[in-house]
C-alpha cells in the first residue's frame, strides 16, 4: 500500500542561474517523515540506503519543504549528518526547536569507567572482604540461633512448636519422593556397574559390602542432603527473600516478634530432626534398587542381601550417616537462611540470591563430606 505523501529526498545539482545555494550539491527532503509514515519497509530501506549514501559528504541540505516532522525523522537526518549540524541546513522554524533538543541530548558526556591495570587486584580485594563480611554475619546468625535454642529449652511450652512440625513437614515429608526416586535408581546403577567389574574377579558376593558401604555411610547423606538443599534450600531463601519484599520482616519486628526465634530456628532445628530420617529413607530406598538389580544381574537372593548386609556394614557407619544428615540439614538451613536475610526488597535480588543460596548450600555440604571422611577414616571398616 503507498503511502501518501511518502517521504522523499531529492539530490539537486547547482544550476546556471544560482537557484542552488552555493556551488555545492543540496539535498531536499519532501512529503511526511513522521513514525507512520516510515513504516513502509520498501520506502525506509530506500530511505536509509541513501542516507548511508550521503554520509561524510559535503552537502547543503533543505528541510524546510518537508510537510510534518516528528522526532523520528529528525534523529534519522541527526544521524546522517555524523551527529552534528551540517554547515549550509536551512530548517523550517517550526523544526528549530525539535533540532535544538537531538543537539542538546547529544551533547550530553555519559561518564567514562575508568580500567586500572590493577583491576584484578582490587577485584580479588572486593571479594575476599565480602567473603569476611558473609563470615561475620554467619558468626552473628549461629549466635543468636543459639540463644534462640537456648531460650526454647528453658521456655518450651511458649517454643514454636507449629513452626518446627510446619518445616519438618514441607522440608521431610514432602521431600520422601524425590529422594526415594534419586536413591532407588543410584542403588540400581551403582549395584549393576560394581556387578560388572566383581563379575571378572569372581567376588560377585562382595557386592553387598561395596553397595552397604557405600550407600549408608556416604551416597546416602550425600544424596538426600544435595536433593533437600536444591528443594527445601532455595524455598526457605526464596520465603524469607518474599517477607523482605513484602515488608513482612519489617512488620514483625515493629509487633515485637523476634526473626531468629520465630523463622530462623524453627527451620534449622527442623532440618536436623528431618535430615537423619530422609537418610534412612534414602538408604533403604537405594539399597532396594541395588538388591534388585543384584537379583538380576548377579542372581542374588533378596534373602542372601538382607542376611549378609549386617555383617557386611558394622553399625558404627550407620551412626555417622545419621550424624551426618543432621549437620548437612542445620548447615543447609544457616545457609539459606543467611541468603534470605539478606535480600534486598527487589525482584532481582531475590532470584540471585536464592540461586547463590542452592550453590553455596551444596558447596558447603560436599566440604562437610570431606571433613567427616577425613576425621573418621579410621572409623566404621573394621
Amino acid at each position: 500500500m503507498r503511502i501518501e505523501n511518502a517521504p522523499t529526498l531529492t539530490i539537486e545539482h547547482p544550476t546556471p542561474d544560482g537557484r542552488s545555494p552555493g556551488n555545492e550539491e543540496s539535498v531536499v527532503a519532501r512529503g511526511v517523515w513522521q513514525v507512520h509514515a516510515l513504516t513502509d519497509r520498501g520506502a525506509l530501506k530506500h530511505i536509509n540506503k541513501t542516507l548511508g549514501a550521503l554520509k561524510g559528504k559535503s552537502l547543503a541540505w533543505d528541510l524546510s519543504e518537508i510537510a510534518s516532522l516528528d522526532h523520528i525523522g529528525a534523529q534519522m537526518f541527526w544521524n546522517a549528518w555524523g551527529k552534528r549540524r551540517p554547515g549550509q541546513l536551512t530548517l523550517d522554524p517550526r523544526q528549530e526547536e525539535l533540532f535544538a533538543r537531538i543537539e542538546e541530548a547529544s551533547a550530553i558526556e555519559l561518564p567514562r569507567t575508568r580500567s586500572s591495570p590493577l583491576h584484578w587486584v582490587i577485584s580479588l580485594g572486593a571479594a575476599v572482604l565480602s567473603l569476611f563480611e558473609h563470615l561475620k554475619s554467619v558468626v552473628v546468625l549461629i549466635g543468636q540461633v543459639v540463644q534462640d535454642i537456648g531460650r526454647f529449652i528453658r521456655h518450651p511450652l511458649s517454643g514454636p512448636w507449629r513452626e518446627i512440625s510446619a518445616n519438618i513437614y514441607h522440608s521431610g515429608f514432602q521431600a520422601l519422593g524425590i529422594t526415594a526416586l534419586v536413591g532407588f535408581l543410584i542403588g540400581i546403577v551403582l549395584s549393576y556397574l560394581s556387578a560388572q567389574q566383581l563379575r571378572m574377579f569372581g567376588g560377585d558376593i562382595y557386592l553387598v559390602n561395596i553397595l552397604g558401604m557405600a550407600v549408608i555411610r556416604e551416597l546416602g547423606p550425600l544424596l538426600a542432603a544435595i536433593l533437600v538443599a536444591g528443594r527445601s534450600g532455595s524455598s526457605i531463601t526464596a520465603q524469607l527473600g518474599v517477607m523482605r519484599v513484602t515488608e513482612e520482616l519489617d512488620a514483625m519486628l515493629v509487633m515485637g516478634i523476634s526473626h531468629g526465634y520465630r523463622l530462623i530456628m524453627p527451620k534449622i532445628v527442623a532440618l536436623a530432626v528431618a535430615m537423619p530420617l530422609l537418610v534412612v529413607w534414602t538408604d533403604a530406598m537405594a539399597l532396594l534398587g541395588g538388591m534388585l538389580a543384584a537379583k538380576f544381574e548377579l542372581n542374588l537372593s533378596l534373602r542372601y542381601f538382607i542376611q549378609k548386609l549386617p555383617s557386611a556394614v558394622p553399625i558404627v557407619n550407620y551412626w555417622i550417616g545419621l550424624g551426618k544428615g543432621a549437620v548437612f540439614g542445620m548447615l543447609i538451613a544457616l545457609a539459606a537462611c543467611h541468603f534470605g536475610l539478606r535480600i534486598k526488597p527487589n525482584t532481582e535480588s531475590l532470584g540471585r540470591l536464592t540461586t547463590t543460596s542452592v550453590v553455596t548450600a551444596i558447596t558447603v555440604v560436599i566440604m562437610a563430606n570431606a571433613v567427616f571422611a577425613i576425621v573418621f577414616s579410621s572409623v566404621g571398616f573394621d
